[in-house]
């Protein structure tokens, strides 16, 4: 007999509790992004207004961060998809001394705290002089998410029968048809999950990019200057809003992905 009891109280309570703390603060960014008080968080919020949406679509210094986010989290997320398929690939099928160890290293960076990959490569590029622009922040994007694409790939490729690959190649089908007919099918979903989490860590990501980014703001950047000395509250709120919706997309695509099976979708970053 199957048992429909209810789980106790104070259990169904905690787990409430624990919903709301996680969750009201996001929830407060959305209601003040509403607000028609331009420089307090005044609770309740005196009244609600939809102007600061208009407002934040005609601010000239929002869309240059906005369009550097994209991009840099863009070619992140494709170098990553390039890279990390190819290390999952060397580690899950070859054995040799050391791939436990490699293998270590390659998801060292997403284990260490961002501020310690920041200050090592921002000493890099001053050691090799180099200027800090775009590509140094794609650099510092990529060294996670690789890991991210690393994880979901690795996981996927160890799922595989080796014999698939054999049977490719017995019927005459060189490398590129092999991956082509063969391995993309079986690891796309895990490489499209990986991709869109990778992205979306990259567009929101603060820490990495206030080391490698020079004078150039991304988005990110961008809000938390404006909580610093801020002009319209509302405005940073909406942009936060944004954020929301652009990296939280992404982030569910990915775990609808890969729930069905054994992948790990970016794994604590």
């Amino acid at each position: 007999m199957h048992s429909d009891a209810r789980p106790p109280l104070t259990l169904t309570l905690a787990a409430i509790g624990a919903l709301l703390f996680l969750h009201l603060p996001i929830l407060l960014i959305f209601l003040y992004a509403f607000t028609t008080e331009e420089r307090t968080y005044q609770f309740p919020p005196p009244g609600l207004t939809t102007e600061w949406f208009a407002v934040a679509w005609n601010r000239a210094d929002i869309w240059p961060p906005l369009y550097l986010s994209l991009r840099v989290a863009a070619v992140s997320t494709a170098l990553a998809l390039i890279l990390g398929t190819l290390c999952a690939a060397a580690m899950a099928k070859a054995r040799f001394f050391g791939r436990d160890q490699i293998s270590l290293l390659i998801i060292l960076p997403i284990a260490l705290p961002g501020i310690i990959t920041g200050m090592s490569l921002r000493s890099a590029y001053a050691i090799m002089d180099i200027p800090f622009s775009t590509f140094t922040i794609i650099l510092g994007h990529a060294t996670f998410c690789i890991v991210i694409v690393f994880n979901n790939a690795v996981a996927r490729f160890r799922r595989l029968s080796g014999s698939i690959v054999e049977a490719s190649m017995d019927l005459g089908a060189n490398g590129f048809q092999t991956f082509r007919h063969v391995l993309l099918p079986n690891l796309g979903s895990a490489l499209l999950a990986g991709g869109m989490l990778a992205f979306a860590l990259s567009f929101d990501e603060v820490i990495v990019t206030t080391f490698t980014a020079g004078q150039q703001s991304t988005l990110p950047i961008w809000m938390l200057n404006e909580l610093v000395r801020p002009r319209q509250r509302p405005v940073t709120n909406v942009v936060a809003i944004v954020v929301f919706v652009t990296t939280f997309i992404p982030i569910l695509l990915a775990y609808y992905l890969t729930r069905g099976g054994s992948e790990t979708a970016g794994g604590g970053k």
